[in-house]
């Protein structure tokens, strides 16, 4: 049986795993990214491929960066939370570690992973959205994975939901990730916490008494003892994750939504009122086949696992 290796590149953590041609993950290590100097970056990522190979015999090597990578999958245009700006990251690592490498989008070789192994397995107009820190995306149309003419498509976290909105990393204002995301979570519980005190008190005692206390974990913590103030919070994110959902069915017709991210592992508490308001303002809602929500199976290794099925695939 033939294993790759898949590398899931983030601002904070490298972890690369053997990943065998059913999609499971028989070994795996993480070591922390050292975001600021792009050849320490490559040094890690060749010392984790190095490490693995001791023990297994492998074809080639998959690497998800959280970044704009190139059409030809060899370099990394830019990178918001690494220095990577036009680093030709394929062919540096492939001479630490003289293997075939592939270079992809991380939410791209996620949403990989769960068309081939996961939530998406079966269904061939399939979109993948992770719902983390921000939202990345990814398309697989007639089982191939959509890219885009320059290679950067499925940017979907940067569409503009809100003119004039909230202001955005990427420099533009009202982007979908500013009210669909981890940190538009914390802005809505934070905020009640703030300003509603008596109806905030749980998420308040969750962050030790003071709004900026309040994380991601505490909100989902207090959403799942039943908290009203909490679950506020999903309904108003959830609404927007329906919102974009609907927009990007307008444009994509996908046969099935399958999300993932970190603020997605609330599960229902998320995805409930995501379908509530997806099926208010689907286009044509009524009189079309309706796409569904699911909730994506691989977790936090789906980069992995499709990063090495895409080098597996060459």
């Amino acid at each position: 049986m033939a294993l790759a290796i898949g590398v899931d590149v983030g601002g904070t953590k490298v972890a690369a795993g053997v990943v065998d041609e059913e999609g499971t993950v028989i070994a795996e290590l993480r070591r922390p990214t050292p975001s600021t100097n792009p050849d320490a970056v490559e040094q890690t990522i060749a010392d984790v491929v190095t490490e693995l190979r001791k023990a297994h015999d492998v074809i080639a090597v998959g690497i998800g960066g959280a970044g704009f990578i190139d059409a030809d999958r060899s370099t990394v245009l830019f990178a918001p939370n690494l220095a990577w700006r036009d680093e030709p990251l394929r062919d540096e690592v492939a001479k630490l570690i003289d293997l075939p490498v592939v270079v992809e989008n991380d939410a791209n070789a996620a949403a990989w992973g769960e068309y081939r192994f996961g939530a998406g397995r079966g269904e061939h107009h399939m979109v993948c959205v992770t719902v983390g820190t921000g939202i990345g995306g990814g398309i697989v149309l007639e089982g191939a994975l959509y890219r885009g003419r320059f290679g950067i498509g499925a940017e979907f976290g940067h569409t503009q939901v809100v003119p004039n909105g909230r202001r955005c990393g990427c420099g533009q204002r009202g982007c979908w990730e500013q009210y669909c995301s981890g940190r538009a979570l914390l802005h809505e519980a934070r905020e009640i916490a703030d300003v509603h005190g008596v109806y905030g008190k749980r998420l308040l005692e969750l962050g030790d008494g003071k709004p900026e206390g309040i994380e991601a974990p505490e909100v989902t913590k207090a959403a799942m003892e039943g908290d009203p103030a909490a679950l506020e919070c999903f309904t108003v994110v959830g609404h927007w994750l329906g919102q974009g959902l609907a927009n990007l069915a307008a444009v994509l017709d996908p046969g099935v939504f399958v999300v993932g991210g970190g603020v997605a592992d609330a599960g229902d508490l998320l995805l409930d009122p995501a379908r509530r308001h997806f099926g208010k303002v689907l286009t044509g809602t009524g009189f079309r086949p309706r796409p569904e929500i699911r909730h994506a199976s691989l977790g936090n290794r789906a980069g992995m696992v499709g990063a090495a099925d895409l080098a597996r695939l060459g």
